[in-house]
């Protein structure tokens, strides 16, 4: 039986641990918030996507001006809004319909308005946090070059699996594959802890995915099974999550590994 210091050493770690965590998550929860509060808000003639767009700009300002962000995560945040708007063009165009945005809005090209790259970036924002916050280290991770190569394949696979059978499977396997050696070590207060990587991927996902269906049900987006009456997020969307964090965390860790490399070159 553990002690009753032992307990209370734990619950305050457990404490910390949720603590740092929503301060990681301060640009997808606020983000989140908006979607709630923008339901909700008088707007009149103001479309509400527009309102989320000019209100996550000056989010990412401000927390960028308050020192919240550094200038390197908000340049990595920027990349992911490319790469998730890219996606969303995609998959929103008519002849595709994955999924589709019901609602006008000025700030709009093509199909999608241009909030929508934010909930990627929310994605980047808060692996980018957690990294500085929690002092993440990796152990055994596969070269880079490896992850690069799978990062591609997983961002093509989105695009082509409409066309050819979706390779997913065989990507979530290779990921597994990849990464069975790989732990990300952290400190919480003093301790140094960790568990391994696939396992962070799967719980990221899974929380990812509970967001998705209170954002569709707020009207952010939708499916097109909850066009006529909301429905509950296919649980299958959770492994397109768990591959988009992938690609999220690789291009992260990829940045840092680039940006040390550089520097040592300078020192020397």
């Amino acid at each position: 039986m553990p002690s009753i210091a032992q307990l209370h050493s734990w619950s305050r770690e457990f404490i910390v641990f949720g603590v740092k965590e929503a301060r990681a998550c301060i640009f997808a929860g606020s983000f989140f918030s908006l979607l709630f509060i923008s339901k909700y808000l008088p707007l009149g003639e103001f479309a509400r996507y527009d309102f989320l767009f000019i209100s996550a700009v000056l989010l990412q300002i401000t927390l960028y001006l308050t020192k919240v962000e550094t200038w390197n995560e908000v340049k990595t945040i920027f990349l992911f809004h490319v790469i998730g708007f890219v996606l969303e063009t995609f998959k929103t165009h008519p002849a595709v319909g994955s999924w589709s945005y019901p609602e006008p809005g000025f700030f709009t090209v093509g199909t999608v308005p241009l909030f929508a790259g934010f909930m990627y970036a929310a994605v980047g924002s808060y692996i980018a946090q957690a990294w500085r916050i929690l002092k993440l280290e990796l152990k055994g991770f596969p070269p880079y070059s490896w992850m690069l190569v799978l990062c591609v394949a997983i961002y093509a696979n989105f695009f082509t699996n409409h066309f050819i059978p979706d390779l997913r499977l065989i990507l979530i396997l290779a990921v597994f594959l990849l990464f069975a050696r790989t732990t990300v070590h952290f400190t919480v207060v003093r301790a140094r802890r960790y568990m391994p990587l696939a396992l962070g991927f799967c719980l990221t996902a899974f929380f990812i995915w509970i967001a998705e269906n209170i954002s569709t049900f707020y009207g952010a987006w939708q499916y097109p099974d909850q066009v006529h009456v909301w429905s509950v997020v296919s649980t299958g969307k959770i492994t397109s999550w768990f591959l988009l964090v992938i690609i999220s965390f690789i291009i992260i860790a990829y940045l840092k590994y680039y940006k040390a490399v550089h520097a040592k070159r300078r020192a020397a």
